[in-house]
């Protein structure tokens, strides 16, 4: 398979462009920069520091990939951004590189969608199947995992933690960290259930669904601390679902938690 590269892109010396790839006009790629296979990067795409970009991603125009943080603590380390396959970044992303401090790499897993203006900032960790809708922020240091959805407009404070398959609606700010399956809405982000929608998208058993009603309705209404009411939920359920919601809120963590109602 050839390589496509437009006479008006820049690509400097050093760049790894793989097999089948394409490169628009005005677009320019990094010495440090590394495209898997198939990577269509499309016009005026900024690609730049210590980037991987796995096969298969479209990068569509005006994105910013791979450039400093926006942290006035970041004094030009060499750090990295790693993003996976298959993910489609649509106009005017911005996604960058990690800090020291952070670990050094931010990382965005597989079969993403980042529409058009969102951020997704330094040392995040972002999992597979995202999608983080129009014009919103992901902040340093989170943790995104697989299967979020964040709705539109959302702002999602530095060190937050969702967990998988959660959804945030739109003009949701989120400051606090968010169990696995939760449904998060209102400008003050709150916990307010579980994202049934998308556990019935995922073909999850109904008993597994039932658990989780029953988990939640537990977290919200029992007795003790959120922790401890997490901790007896992993003593009296039996479901993978509720045992990652478990795991999750007993687990690190530098902020507290989205509670139902809070």
């Amino acid at each position: 398979m050839s390589i496509d590269i437009h006479p008006s892109a820049v690509v400097e010396d050093g760049a790894q462009i793989g097999e089948g790839c394409s490169i628009g006009p005005f677009s320019l790629i990094g010495a440090d920069v590394v495209l898997g296979a198939n990577v269509q990067i499309k016009s005026h795409v900024v690609i730049t520091g210590q980037t991987e970009i796995g096969e298969g991603t479209v990068v569509f125009p005006f994105a910013v990939i791979g450039e400093v943080p926006q942290d006035l603590k970041f004094k030009g380390e060499k750090t990295a951004l790693k993003i996976g396959a298959r993910n489609r970044i649509r106009e005017h992303v911005t996604i960058n590189c990690g800090t020291e401090g952070g670990g050094g790499v931010t990382r965005v897993g597989n079969d993403g969608l980042f529409m058009a203006g969102c951020h997704i900032a330094h040392d995040a960790q972002v999992g597979d199947r995202v999608i983080v809708v129009n014009s919103s922020a992901v902040a340093g240091h989170c943790v995104i995992e697989d299967d979020v959805i964040i709705g539109g407009l959302c702002g999602i404070h530095q060190w937050v933690r969702i967990g998988q398959g959660a959804i945030i609606g739109a003009l949701s700010m989120v400051t606090n960290d968010v169990i696995p399956h939760g449904l998060v809405q209102g400008p003050r982000g709150e916990l307010d259930g579980l994202n049934l929608v998308g556990l019935k998208r995922r073909g999850v058993a109904r008993a597994d669904i039932t658990a989780l009603r029953a988990a939640f309705q537990m977290l919200a209404q029992g007795e003790g601390t959120f922790q401890e009411r997490a901790r007896r939920l992993g003593e009296d359920s039996e479901s993978d679902y509720v045992q990652q919601i478990v795991g999750f809120v007993t687990g690190a963590s530098d902020r507290s938690f989205l509670t139902p109602g809070s």
